[in-house]
């Protein structure tokens, strides 16, 4: 059974170059480089499932990056803010 069609993706040509930059770098997090490859790989037309296998990752993830892109375009790669304070730590590793 196949799932709900995939959001089609058009990048302009600022966005893919930002986001070719993204995908080469060695020195972001890799969750970063792979949200870059995720919307690339949409923008080439392939579907999410292919997505998925090329990048070994779950279907679910490469929908809710896809609708992020397609909704709020680079923004949406992003991660949002979490609630709580952050950790702290003294130097003498108390919290």
């Amino acid at each position: 059974m196949r799932g709900p069609k995939a959001i089609p993706i058009e990048l302009t040509q600022d966005e893919r170059i930002f986001l070719e930059g993204v995908a080469r770098r060695q020195t972001l997090s890799h969750r970063e480089v792979l949200r870059a490859k995720i919307v690339l790989k949409a923008a080439a037309g392939l579907p999410n499932a292919e997505i998925a296998r090329c990048l070994d990752m779950q279907i679910n993830g490469v929908r809710h990056w896809r609708k992020c892109f397609a909704t709020h375009r680079l923004a949406g790669l992003n991660d949002k803010p979490r609630s709580g304070a952050p950790s702290s730590f003294s130097p003498s590793g108390e919290t």
